[in-house]
């Protein structure tokens, strides 16, 4: 899944030989965030809309320890605990809590065949992929957070060709099981079908199959609204788990499709 890291903060500088001064209260250092994850801070979102009317390198330099501070800090934190969390539920899928290289997505976006240049994307990204997800297209979960709303998705988002025909052959295969998976209250309770579809059955299916209308899907995703109180909660990570619970049996049936284990 899907869908959507940055460099070191700036060094202090070198204290004098001499006998140092006292530091003005009006620049005093601001507390530096204790280990562990304690809920998304609201200066998070208060800089991804500064960001958005200042998207350009010069400022988001001059920002650069704040992002630190209240953005990618805190996201790393929140891996690291919601790790094991998510693996008591999905024993395959990985949070990798790395500063570069894990979960949590670039902060840059790509530009080089965009019309937009803008160089930063205005969300922060946490991509928890399945052991396998680097390798081939697996399901993944999802953390999106922006100043507009929150939210966790989990699922395949524009998978490749033989892996959709896969997931929908399996549906053809076993009607009921995607039923239990895909409609059952505790899964509807909680998250919402998401992502594009075809116009049509594709080739090959039934247009008249009681699934007809997830066989026309081009995306298997589900996504679950976060509200801002939830996110800035240290008890976060326990909703991510009560989630991915109602999400369980339909992760199931997407990894049996593909052959991979839970």
């Amino acid at each position: 899944m899907v869908a959507r890291k940055t460099g070191k903060a700036s060094k202090p500088k070198a204290q004098a030989t001499s006998r140092p001064r006292a530091r003005p209260a009006s620049t005093a250092a601001k507390p530096t965030r204790a280990p562990g994850f304690a809920g998304f801070d609201a200066d998070l979102f208060a800089f991804l809309r500064e960001l958005a009317f200042h998207n350009e390198r010069e400022w988001f330099e001059s920002q650069r320890e704040r992002y630190e501070r209240s953005v990618r800090q805190p996201a790393l934190a929140f891996l690291a605990a919601v790790g094991p969390a998510i693996q008591r539920v999905l024993p395959s899928f990985v949070a990798d809590a790395r500063p570069v290289g894990g979960s949590l997505m670039r902060i840059h976006r790509d530009v080089r065949f965009a019309s937009d240049k803008s160089p930063y994307k205005t969300n922060v990204g946490m991509h928890v992929r399945h052991a396998v997800g680097k390798d081939i297209h697996a399901p993944g979960v999802y953390l999106h957070l922006d100043a507009d709303e929150c939210f966790l998705g989990v699922g395949l988002w524009h998978p490749e060709p033989e892996v959709l025909g896969k997931v929908r052959r399996r549906i053809v295969e076993r009607p009921s099981a995607w039923k239990a998976a895909h409609d059952g209250s505790a899964f509807r309770n909680a998250w919402k079908p998401a992502g594009e579809s075809l116009v049509r059955v594709p080739k090959g299916f039934d247009p008249a199959h009681p699934h007809a209308d997830d066989l026309r899907r081009k995306d298997h995703l589900a996504l679950s609204p976060l509200s801002f109180d939830e996110v800035r909660s240290a008890a976060l990570t326990k909703l991510v788990s009560k989630r991915l619970t109602a999400a369980r049996s339909y992760v199931q049936f997407l990894c049996d499709a593909l052959d991979l284990p839970l």
